[in-house]
């Protein structure tokens, strides 16, 4: 799904976006169909999100239920030109569901690591284009999707979504059988179609710029293993999926959010965003905040940190880069994040724990208020960014020169002359308020700054606070 997604092709309706949705859908929309063309009860859908499903099927549904799914898969195969694979794994509901889930997991392993196992040699009769069969999306299909109250699937073309047709149909809202999946897309100046990537960087606060943001639930698989019975399980799937669905949608709509934004996909642990780089700083925020209040109401049961926590990372996009590949390196970002903790938002090329962003934000803004407020030179946020590079090479290695630049630093006064050369207002001002602007330029190098044991150091999050700063004043983009 993740090279399926990072090399959609951008200039047509097979872009990101729709494939996103159309991953999202189909997950949603395969086992509600496997049901209705079996007549059973909607009730055996265990879980279904983005690239997941669960059910529990009577024995005798087995044989139809694998030629279903043996017809859905190779429809996604040649839909897809190979790039996706649906795979399942089928089991007796006999023992502990400890068990019952180690067989189904191992099950699926042993297919994801033998992709050529169905297909055999047939997989090399010829070259595979990488690119999405016309048939998958039809003209106009992302944006009638966006609107329809109503998805329908039809079996003669079992990988294909529809927006209010075909044989079996289901809701999208106003229905206990409705569902449930963000979709909300912020519209271009028209107001007739979807907002583009050079609309986004318009609609952005100082500097032009778009981004991904990409987050994922810290340790949620660790938290479904622990689960004693396939109701935990079911229940806990479940919830968080609808948190996301819920959630995202809601906070997408808000005024700060709704023409800056646009929903890729969310999944049971998981969610991507495209939209304004400033508003997708403030989403990330916000959904933090709701995932803490969430966590603690529905696992506050459940021992152990797993789950309670998301990270999150944010790449910004300039023009001329493609969505797919700011995608892909939001993932890049994302897995680094992980690597060094859980509850981190990678930003801005660093990585700081959620309690240090508002520590960030704030001091972001006390720069961004030296140029509007006292008239400074915006060049002054160059000028620690310089501190930053002589560090981070500091860091890396570099011989005698860098260890120079490293002593300049280790001897604080010429870090203060430095800064003192361009952090002068442009304006005369009065006594008061220059005694307001030393004390505010004092606490901003000192906020900057930290004494380790070896000497002054420059702050991690400092550096966040810094690019946040240059780019709200248009220094960055």
């Amino acid at each position: 799904m993740e090279r399926f997604l990072a090399e959609a092709p951008d200039s047509s309706e097979a872009g990101l976006e729709a494939r996103a949705l159309w991953l999202s859908l189909v997950s949603e929309v395969l086992p509600r169909a496997l049901l209705r063309e079996l007549n059973l009860s909607p009730i055996l859908l265990g879980f279904s999100s983005s690239g997941y499903f669960l059910l529990v099927l009577p024995e005798e549904a087995r044989t139809p239920a694998q030629e279903f799914l043996d017809s859905v898969a190779a429809d996604i195969a040649a839909s897809t030109t190979g790039q996706l694979r649906l795979t399942w794994a089928a089991t007796e509901n006999l023992g502990e569901w400890g068990a019952i889930r180690k067989r189904l997991e191992d099950e699926l392993l042993r297919k994801a690591n033998t992709p050529l196992a169905a297909v055999g040699l047939s997989h090399f009769d010829a070259q595979r284009e990488a690119q999405v069969a016309p048939e998958l999306f039809g003209e106009g299909w992302l944006e009638a999707v966006r609107r329809a109250r109503s998805i329908g699937w039809t079996p003669e073309h079992p990988a294909r979504v529809t927006a209010g047709e075909g044989k079996h149909q289901w809701p999208l809202t106003d229905s206990h059988e409705a569902i449930s999946f963000a979709r909300h897309a912020a519209l271009s100046d028209d107001q007739q179609t979807a907002a583009t990537l050079k609309t986004f960087a318009a609609r952005s606060t100082g500097g032009q710029a778009w981004g991904v943001l990409r987050g994922n639930v810290d340790n949620f698989l660790s938290r479904l293993s622990s689960a004693g019975s396939i109701e935990d399980y079911v229940r806990i799937s479940v919830v968080f999926k609808q948190f996301f669905a819920g959630e995202l949608e809601v906070a997408c709509s808000l005024p700060a959010f709704w023409q800056k934004t646009t929903v890729l996909y969310t999944g049971g642990d998981e969610f991507a965003v495209t939209g304004s780089w400033d508003a997708l700083i403030a989403l990330g925020e916000e959904l933090e905040r709701l995932l803490a209040r969430f966590t603690s109401e529905i696992l506050a049961a459940f021992p152990g940190p797993e789950a309670k926590t998301i990270t999150m990372a944010l790449v910004l996009g300039h023009v001329g880069d493609s969505l797919g590949e700011v995608y892909r390196e939001a993932g890049r970002k994302l897995d680094a994040a992980k690597a060094l903790g859980k509850g981190r938002f990678h930003l801005f090329g660093r990585s700081v724990e959620w309690k240090e962003l508002g520590e960030a934000e704030g001091l972001a803004g006390r720069m961004t208020k030296m140029v509007e407020e006292f008239g400074c030179t915006p060049e002054f946020l160059d000028e620690l960014a310089g501190f930053y590079r002589e560090s981070l090479l500091q860091e890396a290695g570099g011989g005698a020169v860098l260890q120079r630049r490293e002593r300049r630093f280790e001897r604080p006064w010429r870090f203060h002359r430095r800064l003192n050369r361009v952090l002068e207002p442009a304006i005369a001002l009065g006594n008061r308020r220059s005694q307001e602007f030393e004390r505010r330029k004092t606490g901003l190098i000192d906020e900057l700054i930290s004494r380790g044991s070896a000497g002054r150091r420059l702050r991690p999050a400092g550096r966040v606070s810094l690019e946040w700063a240059r780019l709200a004043t248009g220094r960055a983009n």
